[in-house]
């Protein structure tokens, strides 16, 4: 039996590197795009910025997409359009009561996207939404929409179980997102000044917000009978 060959063996080794190389691209170049998008925003970051900070060349970045508008998309769907099947799924299966659940989903949104860079495509959008009409479009329907039908979700729970009060569950939403989209805001504008003497501790931050939430949900007796309770 012959000896192996050393070139071949060699050989091998590259394209086998090249090969995982190829197949990280994507995700390297949407990692450094996220990076551009949040940092200077959509308008201001050039294509050969991003395929510089993935060490590609311009042409390869348009090799796997055909343009900066489908790169934002691909970014949008990466980080958070793309695991609303995820989050549904944990909806279906989560076992505790409705107060609970709105804690977790608050808590975990901090976790998964507010305290990342993604939560700055927030900010990006309400910037420069009016801008570049399609982008908004898509936005509006990739994550507004089922953004605000998964909270929608854990509102009507609480109301079908008797946990919460009545409630107009289209506007409760905003309830809900208000205090989390001034955090992403906060985080990517004044938070991001040391010299700001005011500052905000994210957890407690939310903690807070949910537990005011929830005692405007909470259910309470009507109004005759607790003018009569004792």
């Amino acid at each position: 039996m012959s000896a192996p060959c050393p070139i071949c063996e060699i050989a091998a080794t590259v394209r086998a590197k090249r090969a995982r190389r190829k197949e990280s691209r994507p995700g390297e170049l949407l990692a450094a795009a996220l990076e551009l998008f949040v940092e200077k925003g959509f308008a201001a970051t050039r294509a050969e910025e991003v395929a510089k900070k993935a060490g590609v060349s311009k042409g390869t970045l348009f090799l796997y997409f055909s343009s900066k508008e489908e790169l934002f998309k691909a970014v949008v769907r990466e980080n958070i359009s793309g695991r609303f099947g995820e989050w549904n799924s944990e909806i279906d299966n989560f076992q505790g009561d409705t107060a609970g659940m709105l804690r977790y989903a608050m808590q975990v949104w901090w976790q998964r996207i507010g305290s990342t860079k993604a939560s700055g495509i927030t900010k990006l959008m309400m910037s420069e939404a009016g801008n570049f009409p399609e982008l908004a479009a898509f936005y509006e329907h990739e994550v507004i929409q089922p953004g605000n039908e998964l909270i929608q979700r854990v509102l009507q729970r609480g109301v079908d179980r008797g946990e919460f009060g009545p409630i107009d569950a289209k506007y409760s939403v905003y309830t809900v997102l208000a205090p989390m989209l001034f955090l992403a805001m906060w985080k990517h504008s004044m938070g991001t000044c040391s010299a700001i003497g005011t500052t905000i501790d994210p957890e407690r931050y939310i903690s807070v917000q949910v537990e005011t939430i929830l005692q405007g949900l909470s259910r309470r007796p009507p109004a005759t009978d607790r003018e009569h309770a004792p």
